[in-house]
């Protein structure tokens, strides 16, 4: 079931505690900061577009090449289940950031959010000038995602979150998916249509997220008082409880389409608008990364299905020559033993046999045959 959150007058108090809060929810919640504002500073460098689409599979426990991504606040253990957040004790905040950035596109993560008291998932996408667009679980509420946005860092208000209900968001895996166009902006889970935002309803396009993004996915404490305010706390669902760790995010896959294409993405004023974005031609980086096989299985993988015929036929036959040497060699062997046995064998018998004729020929045998041997010493 999915709907939205209604509001009452504990919800309002709520909201108030976290607009005092807000300053600390924005930037300590782990995802949310600029290294170089080109609102500010004309110096700033291009943004590596992602400029094509890709699919990231994490089930089968490959590590994020980190060409792609970078991690802070520790690092996500990859397993065959996906990518796993994990907070095991104060300061843990892992997370995966993207060092592409897509100038609208598209973004779904199929993923389990991480249970506990005070303990935030969050998906986000983010630009220099702090356009943002949120994904929000908190741990405490296992029925509930927050949907949010923010045009330029612009928290003159909060009151664009809004919670939709959705079923056991810490134990099944939910597909959340963003759809960014210049024109409206749409949150869905598993394919259904929960949120729309128009262009000219964010503040006539003021607030309206339209600048170069990257992706930030990850898990931080937000009930962690020892580092965030009352508010943040009270926002979070409460004080976390260390004593109950681990608490784990997974992520199983994470698709990504950029809807521009080109090599890099320019500021080319400080209006923070859309139209204002300079694209350079040319296949980025990131792109022909993503279009090279790495690793032996992925090169495999790459080749056309009759060259990895031709390999797979050489590999039967190089094992086939190495089995048929291996049996040669135990033939070979055995031969080798069964003559040197029948050598043995005949020296053994020559020296009974000599034996025996020095024993007819000796003067110390007596007439006694065998038993009638008399020994000097």
């Amino acid at each position: 079931m999915l709907s939205p959150t209604t509001y009452t007058m504990a919800g309002f108090m709520k909201t108030a505690a976290f607009v005092l809060a807000a300053t600390a929810v924005s930037k300590v919640s782990a995802q949310t900061f600029s290294d170089c504002n080109p609102m500010f500073n004309t110096t700033c460098t291009p943004n590596t577009a992602l400029g094509t689409w890709h699919d990231w599979n994490f089930t089968d426990s490959t590590i994020a090449d980190t060409k792609i991504w970078n991690t802070t606040g520790g690092t996500p253990d990859y397993t065959d289940v996906g990518a796993q957040f994990t907070i095991g004790g104060k300061g843990d905040s892992p997370t995966l950031e993207s060092n592409f950035y897509i100038f609208f596109g598209q973004v779904s993560v199929i993923m389990k959010a991480a249970p506990g008291v005070g303990i935030v998932s969050s998906v986000v996408l983010e630009s220099d000038d702090l356009d943002e667009i949120d994904w929000e679980w908190l741990g405490g509420n296992n029925t509930s995602v927050e949907t949010n946005y923010f045009g330029k860092g612009n928290t003159t208000s909060y009151d664009r979150a809004i919670y939709y209900d959705v079923d056991d968001v810490t134990g099944t895996l939910h597909n959340y998916s963003i759809t960014w166009t210049q024109e409206k902006l749409e949150w869905l889970v598993d394919d259904k249509v929960l949120r729309t935002l128009k262009y000219e309803d964010a503040l006539n396009g003021e607030n309206y997220p339209q600048t170069p993004m990257k992706l930030k996915i990850g898990i931080w404490a937000g009930g962690d008082p020892d580092s965030n305010s009352n508010g943040t706390v009270e926002w979070a669902g409460g004080v976390v409880d260390y004593h109950k760790t681990p608490f784990t995010m997974t992520m199983e896959r994470v698709y990504v389409a950029d809807f521009s294409t080109g090599s890099t993405y320019t500021y080319g004023d400080q209006t923070g608008s859309y139209e204002s974005i300079k694209i350079a031609e040319g296949n980025s980086t990131i792109a022909q990364r993503l279009a090279k096989p790495h690793g032996a299985e992925a090169h495999y993988k790459a080749l056309p299905k009759w060259a990895q015929a031709t390999i797979a036929a050489g590999s039967i036959a190089v094992f086939a020559i190495a089995l048929v040497a291996f049996v040669f060699c135990c033939i070979k062997s055995r031969r080798a033993g069964r003559r040197e046995r029948a050598a043995a064998d005949a020296l053994w018998e020559k020296e009974m046999q000599e034996l025996a004729e020095y024993k007819r020929n000796s003067p110390h045998v007596g007439s006694g045959g065998a038993h009638g041997v008399k020994e000097y010493f």
